[in-house]
């Protein structure tokens, strides 16, 4: 007999965000960063935060996005020269981001744009990335509600 769940029918179950209330953590294209304008734009004026191995640099968009929030992760090939070491990293970055957005989603105002960059000398875990990932995004939180309330 099958159950009359949709969504034990095919063995998926939702998953759960940090906070313990369940939605779909996804990433999906719209939340990509892939304008080169606006890519040097952050690297030239953006502000930046810093957690061990990765650094967060982000910048307030003025531009009306359908999304709050544009991403990209990078990964330097002067330290890891290999393609197959750059884009495990990246993986690592993006899943990471993925299931620790719900810290930010709902707790700011305004669009944004993101570039987690790796500056590890070694290959990271995934444990090391997702604390530094969520202490990074706190960190974020902290210094924009203060700057938007001083």
């Amino acid at each position: 007999m099958q159950n009359e769940n949709p969504d034990s029918s095919n063995g998926k179950t939702p998953l759960r965000s940090p906070q313990g209330d369940t939605q779909r953590l996804i990433f999906p294209k719209e939340e990509r960063l892939k304008s080169k304008k606006l890519f040097e734009s952050l690297f030239a004026e953006g502000k930046s935060l810093r957690e061990p191995p990765l650094k967060l640099i982000y910048a307030k968009t003025s531009a009306e996005q359908d999304v709050p929030f544009k991403v990209a992760v990078v990964a330097p090939k002067k330290k890891f020269k290999r393609a197959v070491d750059r884009n495990r990293i990246k993986r690592l970055l993006r899943e990471a981001y993925r299931l620790n957005k719900p810290l930010i989603f709902n707790n700011i105002e305004g669009n944004f744009a993101f570039i987690f960059l790796y500056l590890g000398h070694k290959m990271p875990d995934y444990d090391e990335v997702e604390k530094a990932m969520k202490q990074l995004l706190v960190a974020f939180l902290k210094k924009e509600s203060h700057e938007k309330n001083p």
